[in-house]
């Protein structure tokens, strides 16, 4: 637990403001934010668990607005928390069109 919270605290303490390109330390943190955090309650492979499919076939007939603000807002009377502490718009924005581009594979890094 006090590992979750540090790696959420350094996350939001790192954020880069809103328009500013995502340096690839930051894409990093986002994907290990999916990956474990995310992870926890979408399954690790991102294929259901508590919460729903995080993958491109089942985000892909959702509007993409509503995705950010479940990220940043989450879904009152469920288990999926607001995360706009940890990561902006702009990031919420990256890691859905990581998830919908994605081919299977950990994603390369922009330089």
């Amino acid at each position: 637990m006090r590992t979750a919270f540090m790696l959420l605290l350094s996350l939001a303490l790192v954020s880069p403001s809103p328009g500013a390109p995502l340096s690839s330390q930051r894409q990093s943190q986002l994907l290990h934010l999916l990956k474990q955090d995310c992870g926890a309650c979408h399954g690790m492979t991102r294929k259901g668990g508590l919460g729903p499919p995080l993958t491109a076939h089942a985000l892909n007939d959702k509007p993409t607005d509503s995705l950010v603000a479940t990220i940043l807002y989450g879904r009152p009377g469920t288990a999926m928390p607001p995360w706009q502490a940890f990561v902006t718009e702009a990031e919420a924005l990256w890691l859905i069109q990581w998830i919908s581009n994605e081919s299977g594979n950990d994603p390369p890094v922009s330089r």
